[in-house]
């Protein structure tokens, strides 16, 4: 096993590990819903970005977004301290994986978005994942905006505990706003108005 593919499987084991803390805690609350008599039959699910806020691994609000370089689908580099210094629009960034159903289903709704913004970079990053599964998966939405794919950098730089993830990034490279889990319409428009608020 190559230190590829053994960062990769680490990084599943930790964010299944992390997943299934989530859904087990999820269980106790509906068993303890249903114990008190409760009239509610959907379970009620922990926000996993509140479970994320506590991690003090993750990177830091209001500091310098970690940068990174990676190959694109295009077969160029996207480099995010470059941007920064020669391009200097805000960023968009998504973490994601084929085989994430909400990244799926957020995916159509931020290809919009950076149709609708150009004067935001939307840069979508494939991690833990296989890079024949991610861009057949591209493909098959039609993204227009950049994608890379990870090398293990970006899995260490921002390390979430569940996918997706999005880091609205200034011009100044300064991180501003962290989300996780899948992005409504209202949610980018609100986090993308604000990486024009400072």
């Amino acid at each position: 096993m190559g230190p590829d593919e053994s960062h990769a499987k680490g990084g599943r084991f930790r964010t299944w590990m992390m997943l299934a803390a989530v859904f087990i805690a999820a269980a106790a609350v509906t068993v303890a819903i249903g114990s008190r008599g409760g009239s509610s039959t959907e379970p009620t699910y922990p926000d996993l970005g509140d479970i994320a806020a506590t991690d003090p691994n993750l990177p830091s609000k209001n500091k310098p977004a970690p940068t990174f370089a990676l190959p694109t689908l295009d077969g160029s580099t996207f480099d995010l301290a470059e941007h920064i210094a020669d391009d200097g629009r805000p960023v968009v960034l998504n973490l994601w994986a084929s085989w994430c159903a909400p990244c799926r289903s957020e995916m159509p709704d931020i290809n919009n978005a950076s149709t609708q913004h150009p004067e935001v970079a939307f840069v979508g990053v494939s991690v833990q994942d296989e890079v024949a599964d991610a861009t057949a998966f591209v493909d098959e939405i039609g993204v227009g905006y950049t994608i890379a794919f990870d090398d293990g950098t970006v899995d260490d730089a921002y390390p979430v505990l569940g996918l997706p993830a999005t880091f609205f990034i200034s011009g100044d490279g300064t991180l501003l706003e962290t989300h996780f889990g899948a992005l409504t319409v209202d949610d980018l428009d609100a986090d993308i108005a604000r990486l024009f608020d400072n």
